[in-house]
């Protein structure tokens, strides 16, 4: 039963963790942080798949934050998001 708990908050320690790690959306460059790069990505569904998937090359990069600069398509759509640590 103690190990069951003990693993329990070791998982809950683990995810707010990494939560706190995520790089964050900004509307515009923020103030302190300093841009790393840029990245890009494409999604044949939706505007909110796009933002994912630039949220997660994001996070890979190890930004804090980033700004999405640009989105274009139709049917298959393209984006890219300025990284900022």
């Amino acid at each position: 039963m103690k190990n069951i708990t003990m693993t329990l908050a070791a998982i809950a320690l683990a995810t707010a963790s990494f939560s706190t790690l995520a790089a964050t959306e900004v509307q515009s460059a923020p103030t302190g942080q300093q841009s790393i790069g840029v990245v890009s990505a494409s999604s044949s569904n939706d505007l909110s798949s796009l933002q994912n998937k630039l949220n997660a090359k994001a996070n890979e990069a190890g930004a804090s934050s980033y700004r999405i600069i640009g989105a274009s398509g139709d049917n298959h759509l393209h984006g890219t998001a300025e990284l900022y640590k």
